[in-house]
């Protein structure tokens, strides 16, 4: 009984392991239950869902450096620092092309991170909110379009 008191002692003051990773959240963790459901997830079984979140836990993406040294989050450190943003297009919004940059009022840029084309007529500076969403990423949604686009500040 004594050694068992002992290692059990040597525990408590030592603390855990230094080596011990934080285990990333899950999905149900990470996601709205709106999101979860719209994007399908609550239609998988159990099994399904931890083999999942196991693979995601397992690749867990990096945010990537480009080579200006800029990352996912180099505007917002602190995640919880990313907030809805309110602003206006500064000129003629015409929708975009695939790389399109967005110069806004408040002196921001942002640019295109998703694919494809849209176009939306003619709007002179247009209202935009952008909302943050997973993974650091950005949805810029125009007001008189009725459009979003995702998208990633550069500027």
């Amino acid at each position: 009984m004594r050694p068992f008191l002992t290692v059990l002692t040597l525990v408590a003051l030592c603390g855990p392991p230094t080596s011990v990773q934080a285990v990333p959240p899950t999905l149900e963790e990470r996601m709205s239950q709106a999101e979860f459901r719209a994007a399908g997830l609550d239609r998988l079984s159990p099994d399904e869902l931890a083999q999942l979140n196991r693979w995601l836990a397992e690749h867990e993406v990096r945010p990537p450096v480009s080579s200006s040294g800029f990352g996912w989050n180099s505007f917002y450190p602190d995640e919880d620092a990313r907030g809805t943003i309110e602003s206006r297009i500064t000129g003629t919004f015409t929708g975009w092309r695939g790389e399109t940059v967005f110069r806004l009022d408040n002196g921001q840029r942002w640019r295109q991170s998703e694919s494809g084309r849209f176009d939306a007529g003619e709007l002179n500076n247009p209202v935009v909110t952008l909302e943050p969403k997973m993974m650091g990423s950005w949805l810029m949604k125009v007001e008189g379009c009725g459009c979003s686009v995702r998208v990633r500040r550069v500027e």
